[in-house]
């Protein structure tokens, strides 16, 4: 990972275009990376204060030695001090930043400016307090040293440097604070949804028959219902949430024929956000969920994952309002229940469904909900999950 930062910041050329040995020519052809084939970074702790993500690694062949990358600052975040022995050059593409020289005050940098920083000036570079930036990184490598890094920028000068380039805060830097009903029993909608989802992961679409018309009886909306089913798509799969949306609306066409009208419902209240903002989004929500930044190991061994679940479930998904968070988990904890081999998920997500102001009474509701429909199996594996998310919460 660090190599790959070095190549985003610094510019470190590769050998990937070399020149071919003599007596084996090769012509030399253009050749197109796309953006989906090129790897993907977080920003190591010591190089980078804040969330940044590092994308489009490139270096140019031999005999050149420009390379970079793409690398987007959430709100706040910035480099470490650092040096590059060739000097670097950045183009700024999103969002509004900083970049300042040791000894000189920061300068703003916004979209289409670019910046030419000289050999072996001590400096470093950010977004700026008020929202996420993006800028394109170009540099040289010379002896195979490409960038040296230093300590890091301290919330104290940075500050100092984004106060006195008369820079303002974000006018809301905290998401609001989230008030969820609290309540000891899962009222008759609620219910229904672990079902539904259970028995969607499950392929059960007789019983999933069934627990779709008890929710639209209890009070669930077309569009709620709809939202459980898309929803599942990122636990158990496309074709099982493709599945229980056609059966869905199968149970809507034959109570129509029977003279029920269920409720519409609302669509979601707002256009979600794109691009960076989307990602700083969907990594709050996430973090909210999760009680704290999400870093497991696998994360690391496997960055673009996180970045996928920031952006699109946390983010595209969880900020739709058509959907309450507690009915999320609820549909989460359901389908998970009901998925062989997900236990530590599904441990994780009665942790969240406390977080987000389900009671532990209320999920043992949920198991017996799911004994009593027959799902024996997800039931215990629901259980021993509880008892586990209890233990470690360290309270009922």
């Amino acid at each position: 990972m660090k190599s790959l930062l070095c190549l985003a910041l610094a510019g470190a050329a590769t050998s990937a275009g070399a020149q071919p040995q003599s007596g084996n020519p090769r012509m030399a052809v253009v050749e197109v990376q796309t953006a989906a084939s090129q790897p993907a970074a977080t920003g190591a702790a010591d190089r980078f204060s804040g969330a940044a993500r590092i994308t489009t690694p490139f270096s140019a062949p031999t005999p050149g030695r420009a390379g970079g990358g793409t690398v987007a600052f959430e709100a706040a975040a910035r480099t470490a001090w650092h040096t590059h022995p060739l000097g670097q050059t950045l183009i700024v593409a999103q969002g509004v930043g900083l970049v300042q020289q040791q000894g000189q005050p920061a300068r703003v940098m916004r979209v289409g400016d670019v910046v030419s920083i000289p050999a072996q000036v001590r400096h470093w570079h950010g977004a700026g307090p008020g929202g996420a930036m993006v800028h394109v990184a170009i540099a040289e490598k010379q002896d195979g040293q490409s960038v040296t890094w230093q300590e890091l920028v301290s919330d104290g000068d940075y500050q100092a440097a984004w106060q006195a380039a008369g820079l303002q805060q974000a006018a809301a830097t905290q998401p609001p604070t989230r008030h969820y009903p609290g309540a000891d029993t899962l009222n008759a909608k609620q219910q229904a949804i672990p079902l539904i989802a259970a028995f969607a992961a499950s392929s059960d679409m007789a019983q999933l028959d069934a627990a779709l018309r008890q929710g639209l009886d209890a009070g669930l909306s077309i569009s709620e219902s709809q939202e459980v089913l898309v929803q599942l798509y990122a636990y158990v799969g496309f074709p099982k949430s493709l599945n229980a949306l056609t059966q869905l609306m199968k149970v809507l066409e034959a109570r129509q024929q029977q003279g029920i009208q269920d409720a519409a419902g609302a669509a979601p209240s707002a256009a979600v956000a794109t691009g960076e903002d989307l990602v700083a989004v969907g990594r709050r929500n996430q973090t909210e969920i999760s009680g704290g930044p999400v870093q497991a190991p696998v994360m690391a061994f496997a960055p673009v994952i996180n970045q996928f679940l920031q952006a699109h479930l946390f983010g595209d998904i969880f900020e739709r309002d058509n959907l309450d968070w507690q009915s999320r988990e609820l549909a989460t904890v359901g389908a998970l229940a009901a998925t062989v081999g997900a236990e530590a998920q599904l441990r994780s997500h009665m942790l969240a469904s406390m977080r987000v102001g389900l009671r532990a009474s209320q999920l043992q509701e949920l198991i017996q909900l799911l004994a009593a429909s027959g799902q024996t199996a997800s039931a215990e594996r629901a259980q021993v999950a509880l008892s586990q998310a209890l233990a470690t919460k360290g309270k009922p």
